[in-house]
């Protein structure tokens, strides 16, 4: 299993709407259209004047991860709606092999 790990953060009146846009639409119609997503997960913390949110989201294989990101999986693949809520994101995604 891949593990895709990016962070981003928002200002605080922003939160609560990223919030919801990633876990109600952007992750939810991702595994609806992809078998292989397994999961996933968005943390949430307050960072001095920012949100700060890390997503994980869990795929079964390389090949899931490319059909959620592209072939460049590994920039960031952040929607225009997300990018407009958010203060700034890393660029770049870290993958990670999950053992346990």
């Amino acid at each position: 299993m891949i593990a895709r790990v990016w962070r981003g953060w928002t200002e605080p009146a922003d939160a609560d709407e990223y919030e919801s846009f990633v876990t109600e639409r952007v992750f939810p119609d991702a595994k609806a259209e992809i078998d292989e997503l397994q999961s996933f997960e968005v943390l949430r913390r307050e960072a001095g004047d920012e949100v700060e949110f890390v997503t994980i989201a869990r795929f079964a294989s390389w090949d899931g991860v490319a059909a959620f990101a592209g072939e460049d999986y590994e920039t960031a693949h952040v929607p225009e709606r997300a990018e407009q809520l958010l203060a700034r994101y890393e660029e770049t995604v870290a993958h990670h092999e999950v053992r346990a």
